[in-house]
């Protein structure tokens, strides 16, 4: 397959000044390793994946009670592999009592902002005592290790101080997507037989109250495992009502209040540590089992080397614990010392410009931010950024969906002032972070990926498993095993390894497809189950949807395949436009035949989408992935599956009235 023309000669926007590579931390590992070059350090993490994973250890001052007996084992093959056999490890001691020295333990562990405006710090010392506390009152409760205990919240303090003190007493933490309904979240606590769950009585969304209390107890009483719903009260009485099968409500603070500072529980490096649960996107959610010494170090690891985290960094990512990326930020930011800087609320509201006031407000040096979110920022215009001072920045950051050109200009040129890059970050909740991730040392081109992670031995593979040349696509796959590498589904073996390792043996396969550009940038160009064949070529939809975009009247953009009987497939897309409401009829109609026109110019006429559809919203996660798979389906009529990980599920009426059409 033949790389989209629009990457080829993609120029290099972005070079590191002396400076910044120097007071680098991935600098800082590459004289700890001895080596002096990128490329050096990256065939020194290939070639010997053990030796690497020992100096990242080092690196970030790990510390194994008792120590491992062998660094990396695979007596079930690579798809299973044992790291730090033998490992006492209980991840809460690297992120909380390592940092109670009198001069770390005054340093802030998380500054928090909600909608409303109310704000509050948390220093390391706090952190590490509320943490120990709710411990404390968590086994008073009768919760013990190896007990599933769900998480539905919002990013507020106590989100953080509840992962943490499900994983000191040796439990395994489930976070569910704070938007979710009752039926997502039950099937979740159901698959995993959780003992508990953690909910809020009440947040606020865009001004509007959010009763949380009730869905999270109509859940909890659709699981019968559960037997106790822990409640973070915003001041209003707690007594929804009660039945006999209803699950015992405790207090949070009461049970902070009885608890007594509890030690961290003996566990195991490879001892389940928390379940993540996928959005979906290619049918039935999948639980991600994680251990106490993958996912954090891989966090950890990939934090410090790519957005340049250490002691003392201010770090925010705007997320959700439903998502892999909130236990990311918070287990890799406490891990290398850093402020986890929580927003909690819509980054629009009460005013278009939020993101930017929090950003300037707490002085955020790395922010994390999606795609779909520069999109909507963009369109209220140039001068909003501008009204804030965001010198503090020094990297903005980026995953969970292909970039189009015209946002990630946007962000770089408009926002970061042609000085902030942004570091493209593209992997998994099954790979713990990245696959391919930018890093302080390297220049950058629009939309690309400047190299692989450090240790992830990824590569780029045709149909038959042979790597392809520069300029050509195939599919994304990792070589060797990582730290970071998911212990399987959970519960379900055969899926995991049907999904990932069948194709090729003893290799990754992610599922998206890549080409490399002949300076060695790498790109995403989809989900390879996404990709389309329309008269006799392929074509990724992301390809087709960055010329959409660069329309100026369109915000987003889907392109889906459905059967035809000439092309074999024909596509169809769906654009959200900028001016929707106000559009008359025939305007649509010359939009459509612009928009056609534009991609015949760019990609050849047999690509140009057969029809075209103006709607108010795509079908997306909370995480912002475009659900493709749900658009199909909706359109020809069939059954979409899975809707829970959907942040906006009205959208997919849009979807069927269109196909009905």
């Amino acid at each position: 397959m033949d790389a989209p023309d629009s990457l080829e000669n993609q120029p290099i926007v972005w070079q590191p000044t002396a400076e910044v590579i120097e007071r680098s931390r991935l600098m800082s590992f590459m004289r700890q390793v001895g080596v002096s070059t990128w490329p050096e350090l990256y065939r020194f993490s290939v070639d010997n994946i053990e030796k690497f994973t020992e100096e990242v250890i080092r690196f970030l001052d790990l510390r194994f009670d008792p120590p491992f007996s062998k660094l990396l084992d695979m007596p079930d093959g690579p798809e299973f592999p044992v790291w730090l056999k033998g490992a006492g490890f209980n991840v809460t001691e690297s992120c909380l009592d390592r940092w109670q020295k009198p001069e770390d333990a005054v340093l802030p562990a998380i500054i928090w902002e909600s909608e409303t405006g109310e704000t509050r710090t948390l220093t390391y010392g706090d952190l590490f005592d509320i943490v120990a506390k709710l411990a404390g009152g968590l086994k008073k409760a009768g919760f013990v290790r190896g007990d599933a205990i769900g998480i539905y919240l919002p990013m507020i303090p106590e989100t953080v101080i509840s992962l943490l003190a499900i994983n000191r007493i040796g439990a395994i933490a489930v976070p569910v997507f704070s938007g979710y309904g009752v039926e997502a979240i039950a099937s979740r606590l159901n698959a995993v037989g959780a003992k508990g769950l953690f909910a809020a009585s009440i947040f606020f969304r865009r001004g509007k109250i959010v009763d949380s209390l009730t869905t999270a107890l109509a859940a909890a009483q659709r699981c019968t495992t559960v037997n106790k719903l822990i409640v973070i009260s915003h001041g209003n009485e707690l007594n929804p009502g009660s039945n006999d099968e209803q699950p015992e409500i405790i207090d949070y603070n009461t049970l902070i209040a009885e608890g007594i500072l509890a030690d961290a529980e003996k566990t195991g490096a490879e001892d389940p540590l928390i379940i993540l649960y996928t959005s979906g996107t290619t049918g039935k959610p999948k639980g991600i089992a994680h251990t106490h010494a993958s996912f954090p170090i891989k966090a950890a690891q990939d934090m410090a080397f790519g957005t340049d985290v250490g002691k003392g960094t201010r770090i925010c990512w705007y997320t959700d614990i439903g998502w892999m990326m909130g236990p990311w930020l918070i287990y890799g930011a406490l891990i290398n010392g850093a402020t986890v800087c929580l927003y909690d609320g819509a980054p629009d509201y009460p005013n278009p410009d939020r993101i930017w006031e929090f950003s300037a407000r707490h002085s955020i040096e790395i922010l994390g931010i999606s795609p779909t979110l520069v999109r909507a920022m963009a369109a209220y215009g140039d001068d909003l950024p501008k009204r804030h001072d965001l010198s503090a920045l020094r990297f903005f950051a980026s995953t969970g969906e292909p970039w189009n050109p015209s946002p990630w200009r946007w962000l770089f040129e408009v926002v970061g002032n042609s000085r902030v890059p942004i570091i493209n970050y593209s992997g998994g909740t099954e790979i713990s972070g990245g696959i391919l991730m930018g890093n302080p040392l390297l220049p950058m081109k629009p939309c690309s990926f400047p190299a692989p992670c450090p240790g992830i031995d990824a590569d780029i593979f045709d149909e038959n498993g042979h790597s392809v040349p520069a300029g050509t696509v195939g599919e994304l796959v990792i070589k060797q095993p990582w730290i970071g590498m998911a212990r399987g589904f959970w519960k379900e073996k055969e899926r995991y390894l049907e999904t990932y390792w069948r194709r090729f043996p003893g290799v990754w396969v992610h599922g998206d497809f890549a080409m490399r550009d002949n300076d060695g940038h790498w790109f995403i160009l989809g989900r390879s189950d996404d990709t389309l064949k329309v008269a006799g070529k392929r074509v990724g939809p992301a390809e087709v949807e960055s010329v959409l975009v660069s329309h100026p009247e369109v915000v987003e953009a889907a392109v889906i395949g459905i059967p035809d009987e000439i092309k074999g497939t024909t596509m169809i897309a769906f654009c959200v436009l900028r001016n929707f409401d106000t559009i008359q009829e025939g305007q649509n109609a010359t939009l459509v035949s612009q928009l056609k026109d534009l991609v015949s110019k760019q990609m050849g006429k047999p690509l140009a989408p057969s029809q075209i559809h103006f709607v108010s919203a795509l079908p997306k996660t909370r995480n912002a992935k475009v659900m493709r798979r749900v658009i199909r389906s909706a359109y020809l009529g069939e059954d979409p599956g899975d809707l829970s990980a959907l942040e906006n599920p009205a959208a997919v009426n849009e979807i069927i009235a269109a196909g009905e059409r």
